[in-house]
C-alpha cells in the first residue's frame, strides 16, 4: 500500500471510530452490543485493522466480558496532587508522549489519573491496569478513552464536573494485538489492585 493510500485509510479509520462512538445507542446494554458490533467490522474488514492479513482471515470477534450494568460508576473528580508532565517512551515511531496530569478519578475499583495529551489538538487518555491483567486481560492494560484518536463519549462521560466511567467499554490497546504496534500504557499510578471483570479481554491470536 502507498503512503497516500494508507494515509487516506487512516484519516477514514478515525473518522469511522468517532461515529462508532457518538453514534446511538449510545447507553445501556444495547449501546455496549452497537459498538462492539461495529468494532467488530472495523478490525475484520478496514485495512487500517490493528490486524495483520493471516489474524484477518481467521477473524470471528473481539472478546469480551458479559455486560455489567454495574461497571458504569460514577467517578470522583478530584484535584490530581501532582499536575505535572508524564513523560512515555512508546518505543515506537511515536517516540516519547508527554501527558499532563487532569485530575485523580475516585472509583470503586481505586483510583485512576485522568490525563491530557501533550501537543498539536492534545486529547483526554485514561489508561488502566487492574488486577485481571495477564490472566483474563491484556497483560499491560487497557483504555476507557483517547480522544485523540476520536473516543468521545461511552467510556468517560464528563459535564462539569461529574465524571462517569463505563468500564464496559474498556478497550486494548493496538499492541495487544500484534507485536508491530507500540503503544503508550498505564503508569503504576493506575494500576488497580481490584479486578475489573467488564470490558474487552485479552485477544486469543496475537500475532
Amino acid at each position: 500500500m502507498g503512503a497516500m493510500e494508507a494515509t487516506l485509510d487512516l484519516d477514514d479509520w478515525r473518522r469511522r471510530v468517532a461515529l462508532l462512538y457518538l453514534t446511538g445507542p449510545t447507553e445501556g446494554e444495547a449501546g455496549v452490543a452497537a459498538f462492539r458490533r461495529g468494532r467488530d467490522e472495523l478490525f475484520r474488514d478496514h485495512p487500517q485493522s490493528a490486524l495483520d492479513d493471516g489474524q484477518r482471515a481467521r477473524f470471528t470477534g473481539l472478546p469480551w466480558f458479559p455486560y455489567d450494568p454495574g461497571a458504569r460508576v460514577a467517578a470522583e473528580a478530584r484535584p490530581p496532587g501532582d499536575d505535572g508532565e508524564l513523560a512515555v517512551d512508546t518505543g515506537g515511531e511515536d517516540g516519547t508522549i508527554r501527558y499532563r496530569r487532569v485530575a485523580r478519578l475516585a472509583t470503586p475499583f481505586g483510583d485512576l489519573t485522568l490525563f491530557w495529551t501533550l501537543g498539536y489538538g492534545g486529547g483526554l487518555f485514561l489508561p488502566f491496569r487492574d488486577a485481571t491483567a495477564g490472566d483474563q486481560t491484556y497483560g499491560a492494560g487497557r483504555y476507557l478513552t483517547d480522544t485523540v484518536k476520536g473516543t468521545w463519549g461511552r467510556g468517560l462521560v464528563h459535564e462539569g464536573g461529574r465524571v462517569v466511567l463505563d468500564f464496559n467499554y474498556a478497550y486494548n490497546p493496538s499492541c495487544a494485538y500484534n507485536a508491530r504496534w507500540a503503544c503508550p500504557l498505564a503508569p503504576p499510578e493506575n494500576h488497580l489492585g481490584a479486578p475489573v471483570r467488564a470490558g474487552e479481554l485479552a485477544y486469543p491470536d496475537p500475532a
